[in-house]
């Protein structure tokens, strides 16, 4: 799965459109192999994120669970923390950056 797409569903509050748009662009971006795709592919390209922003929006919809919502703070916290673990140079390097930042 691409790294920058993110679960949509079961969040409270719900999925912006914003998300929605940003993981069909993420997909369109992945599949097509097209950071910016060029003027000739950009009306094809456009389109494609914009159906699948669609389908993605009423899938999101359509789901149903009997799970709680999750939580974007606690989610956010779960996937710091998993970076952290997988990267600890980085997470150091940030935790020290942000330290030395003046508030």
């Amino acid at each position: 799965m691409c790294r920058s797409i993110k679960p949509l569903f079961n969040f409270e509050p719900p999925a912006t459109d914003d998300e929605v748009y940003a993981a069909a662009l993420q997909y369109v971006r992945k599949i097509s192999g097209y950071t910016r795709p060029s003027k000739a592919n950009e009306a094809a390209f456009t389109a494609a994120v914009d159906e699948i922003a669609a389908a993605s929006r009423r899938l999101l919809a359509a789901l149903e669970t009997s799970a709680p919502h999750k939580d974007r703070a606690e989610e956010a916290a779960r996937a710091h923390a998993r970076s952290a673990q997988r990267f600890p140079h980085a997470a150091a390097h940030t935790h020290a950056a942000s330290a030395a930042s003046p508030e």
